[in-house]
C-alpha cells in the first residue's frame, strides 16, 4: 500500500466520541485475530492475555500544555506547548492574528514569557517568572484533540490521562491506556500478566494529516522516546519463558520498535521518526491494544502493517455499522499478530 487514499475510510461524524464513558474499562473491544473478528467487552481482556504476557505501557503523562494569554497590543494568542526545554524554556506552536517576533512579550494571566526565537513551525519560548510547570498548573487547558468539538473541562484533567502516568510531557494521551482501571489492572496482576513501561511524549504532530499521496514521500514527525535497560530484560524473560509481548497502543509499539532497530531491542533515548507502514517487519511486538484512528493517518498505517490491510480495513467496516466509538475517547480493538507471532 504505497498511496494515503488506500488508507480511507468512511465514518459517520456522531460516531466520534466526545466524552468519556462513565467507566474506563466500560469500553467495547474488537477483537481481530486469525482474521476472524469477534465483538467484546473490554472488561474481557483477561480472556484474551496469558499468564505470563508482558504488557508494555507508555507512561507519558499529558501537560495542561494549552494556553491563552495577550501580546502588550492586546491581541490574543493561543500557545501549544511541544516540548519542554528546560524549566524555563519550551518550544511550542502559536496561533496568532500576527505571527509573534522574537522579544515579543505574552501575558498568560498574570505569568508573563517572551517569544526569543523559531524552528521551523516552533516557536521557542521563555517563562520570565516562573517553571512552566507551574505556569500550565495555574493556566493551562488540557489540549483535547482537534476532533472533540467542545471545550476541555474538569473531568478532562483525569479523564484524558491513563491512571499509570506518570512521566510530563505529553500533549495528547497515549489513547489505547485509557481504557484501564485499578480494578482490572489487579486482575491482570493477580492472573500472572507482568507490566513494563516505555516512555513516549506524544506531540502535537500525531494530529496533522499526512499531504501526499506518495507515502514514499511522507516525512514522519519526530518523538522523544526512552526504552530502558528493565524493559529490555523483561522482553528477554518473557521471550524465554513463552510468553507474548502485548504493545498497549501504538507509542508502545513505536517505542519498542524503535529501539529494536539494530535487530535486538537495546536501551533506548532519544529522537525517532519511525515510519510503520505495510511492509514493515515487526521485531518486539506480538500483539497490541488499539484504539480506533482517523482515516489515512499513519495510525492507521501502522495497525495495517501489524494485523494486515484487508483485515483492518474491513474490521474498520465493521466497527462502522456495529456503531462503536471512535478515536481518543473511544472503544478499542486488541489484535495479535498473523500466525501468533512477529510479522
Amino acid at each position: 500500500m504505497k498511496h494515503l487514499s488506500d488508507f480511507r475510510y468512511d465514518l459517520p461524524p456522531e460516531l466520534i466520541a466526545q466524552r468519556p464513558l462513565e467507566r474506563r474499562s466500560g469500553s467495547r473491544l474488537l477483537c481481530l485475530e486469525e482474521g476472524r473478528l469477534a465483538d467484546r467487552r473490554f472488561q474481557d481482556l483477561p480472556d484474551l492475555v496469558r499468564p505470563g504476557d508482558l504488557l508494555v505501557f507508555n507512561d507519558t503523562r499529558v501537560m495542561p500544555a494549552r494556553l491563552f494569554g495577550r501580546k502588550a497590543t492586546g491581541g490574543r494568542v493561543e500557545i501549544l506547548i511541544e516540548r519542554l526545554l528546560s524549566g524555563r524554556r519550551a518550544y511550542a506552536h502559536i496561533r496568532a492574528s500576527k505571527s509573534p517576533k522574537p522579544g515579543t512579550r505574552i501575558d498568560i494571566g498574570s505569568y508573563p514569557i517572551c517569544v526569543t526565537g523559531r524552528h521551523d513551525d516552533l516557536f521557542e519560548i521563555r517563562s520570565l517568572e516562573t517553571d512552566f510547570d507551574a505556569l500550565m498548573e495555574a493556566e493551562g487547558h488540557i489540549p483535547l484533540p482537534p476532533y472533540i468539538e467542545r471545550e476541555d473541562a474538569d473531568e478532562d484533567r483525569a479523564r484524558y490521562q491513563t491512571v499509570y502516568a506518570a512521566r510530563p510531557g505529553a500533549v495528547a494521551a497515549p489513547t489505547a491506556g485509557l481504557h484501564f482501571d485499578e480494578p482490572l489492572l489487579d486482575r491482570l496482576r493477580v492472573q500472572g500478566v507482568t507490566f513494563g513501561f516505555v516512555t513516549l511524549h506524544v506531540g502535537a504532530g500525531t494530529f496533522q494529516p499526512v499531504r501526499v499521496q506518495d507515502l514514499d514521500r511522507h516525512v514522519m514527525h519526530s518523538e522523544y522516546v526512552e526504552v530502558g535497560e528493565r524493559l529490555c530484560q523483561q522482553v528477554r524473560d518473557v521471550r524465554a519463558s513463552g510468553g507474548r509481548v502485548v504493545a498497549v497502543g501504538t507509542t508502545s509499539v513505536r517505542s519498542l520498535e524503535a529501539a529494536s532497530a539494530s535487530g535486538e531491542l537495546v536501551r533506548f533515548a532519544g529522537e525517532t521518526r519511525l515510519f510503520i507502514r505495510p511492509g514493515y517487519r515487526f521485531r518486539s511486538v506480538d500483539a497490541m491494544i488499539t484504539n480506533f484512528h482517523l482515516p489515512e493517518s499513519t495510525l492507521l498505517m501502522l495497525v495495517s502493517a501489524f494485523a494486515g490491510y484487508d483485515q483492518v480495513m474491513a474490521a474498520y467496516r465493521h466497527a462502522v455499522r456495529e456503531r462503536y466509538r471512535f478515536f481518543s475517547y473511544g472503544d478499542a480493538m486488541w489484535l495479535s499478530a498473523p500466525s501468533g507471532g512477529k510479522t
